[in-house]
């Protein structure tokens, strides 16, 4: 796949297609707040909300006057209507003026960065970029967040690691800052509420998928956290929100542009989500992953990831002069030990015990699987015929891993760390019949049938000569005059 690079313009592709530019609206608040369900039904017919109207409907969320019924005919509303950049822009800045906002020391200004992605299967990068930005001199206060899908989140990931913390105050995340140069934690009730409430909201309505409320649930939980400049991986395919890159290029160019007008400097990656990002998929076995990448060693497309998008971050916060030489100072990250040093040091002190981080930190492969929750059985698939591997589809693998516990399905359900696949192939790669191709890590019973039969349907051959996988990576959204 070329990988290219556009520059977000501000300019309205679409009518009433939030990255317009907005200058019509938001002129004259009303002289008196208007009633929910009136602002309901102008939205609901296709009108724009000024300021007023989308901080009062922000406020009637957060100090529970706003019913749950109003609440999701809004984001219905919304979903179906759209929003303009300026009323996206205004609905983001109301999100994260909810609740308390993080404050760094002034010499921190332009060190903090972050990351975020719109989730993937396999995807660990942020457990490896973090520290590898660390290691480059910056500061990555991450709030993340847990799987609702097919496998569990960053969060879940490393709470397979016994011990680790992701609840922190405020006043802790400075302190891990200080000690670490990173860390990874959970989103608290103080930091920007109302978008928990909508995002729950979100969730069971059927409003999930809309470009205003994607991009104002993300972009007000990083402005909170003051950030020099902002990656976010937004990611497209068959296991990806948007299934082609087109739509996803519109939420890219959304992100920059709300971004841009609220004074953050953000650049969306677009990348492919058909496979698996790298070989394991599953909680405990991906911080394995995570650790071998930064061995500098691992799945040559998990490193690609992980260096371009630290490229990228090094270059708008201005510690590189180059995208090229900011991904060059992250690998050198990964192959020195120094980002492997920096993630020890966040286990340490986000409560893992510290000879654990140390063993896990420098432990080999085996070592380490003995450190981690593990599975009680493993069983391996076989191909069914000789050829090329084309693609080993990510989102049946992903399914047949949530039914067997590697995910959950409501809020607060438990996860079986160890559960879990590892690809034991390569896309690319010329298979005989009867190799091993994948090994599936379970606690229950051998897998059924249909779990069977719909993991062999994920691989995919065909007749043609190997050749080398491509990159995930396609293409980078930049800001403005960037």
């Amino acid at each position: 796949m070329a990988a290219s690079m556009t520059v977000g313009t501000g300019a309205p592709p679409a009518p009433g297609d939030l990255s317009g530019d907005g200058s019509q609206g938001l002129l004259d608040p009303s002289p008196e707040p208007k009633q929910l369900p009136e602002l309901i039904r102008i939205k609901r017919d296709g009108g724009r909300l000024s300021e007023a109207d989308i901080r009062g409907f922000v406020a009637a969320v957060v100090n529970g006057s706003a019913q749950g019924a109003q609440i999701g005919a809004m984001l219905m509303a919304i979903r179906l209507q759209g929003m303009d950049l300026e009323e996206t822009s205004v609905l983001t800045q109301a999100l994260a003026q909810s609740g308390q906002q993080l404050e760094w020391p002034e010499a921190w200004h332009q060190q903090l960065v972050d990351k975020h992605s719109t989730g993937g299967v396999g995807d660990k990068v942020s457990l490896v970029l973090a520290p590898a930005l660390a290691a480059c001199g910056c500061k990555v206060p991450m709030i993340s967040g847990r799987g609702l899908g097919h496998t569990g989140g960053t969060l879940d990931k490393l709470e397979s690691i016994p011990g680790f913390n992701v609840t922190q105050s405020p006043e802790q995340m400075q302190a891990l800052l200080e000690q670490a140069g990173c860390c990874i934690v959970g989103q608290s009730e103080q930091l920007v509420p109302a978008d928990g409430i909508l995002y729950a909201a979100r969730d069971v309505t059927a409003t999930v998928d809309s470009l205003p409320l994607i991009t104002a649930s993300i972009l007000s939980k990083k402005l909170v956290e003051g950030l020099s400049a902002l990656v976010i991986d937004v990611k497209f395919g068959g296991a990806a929100v948007f299934p082609n890159q087109e739509q996803a290029r519109e939420l890219a160019r959304t992100l920059v542009g709300v971004g841009a007008s609220l004074g953050l400097r953000v650049a969306a990656a677009l990348t492919a989500m058909d496979k698996p990002l790298g070989r394991c998929v599953g909680n405990a076995l991906e911080v394995e992953e995570a650790l071998l990448c930064m061995d500098g060693a691992g799945p040559p497309d998990l490193r690609d990831l992980v260096t371009t998008l630290g490229g990228a971050l090094l270059w708008l916060s201005g510690h590189a002069g180059t995208q090229a030489q900011g991904a060059a100072r992250v690998a050198a990250a990964l192959d020195d030990g120094s980002a492997l040093g920096r993630f020890e040091r966040m286990l340490a002190a986000q409560g893992v015990d510290p000879g654990l981080a140390r063993a896990l930190c420098s432990g080999s492969p085996a070592e380490r699987r003995q450190l981690l929750p593990r599975a009680q059985e493993q069983e391996e698939l076989l191909a069914p015929a000789d050829g090329t591997v084309e693609l080993v589809r990510a989102l049946p693998l992903a399914l047949v891993l949530h039914e067997l516990g590697a995910g959950r399905s409501r809020a607060g359900e438990p996860l079986r760390l160890g559960v879990g696949a590892e690809l034991l192939v390569d896309v690319g790669q010329r298979l005989r019949r009867g190799t091993p191709w994948l090994r599936v890590h379970r606690d229950g019973p051998a897998l059924s049938g249909p779990q069977r039969r719909a993991l062999q349907e994920a691989l995919v051959l065909s007749d043609r000569a190997p050749f080398a996988p491509p990159s995930p990576f396609a293409e980078l959204v930049l800001p403005p005059q960037q």
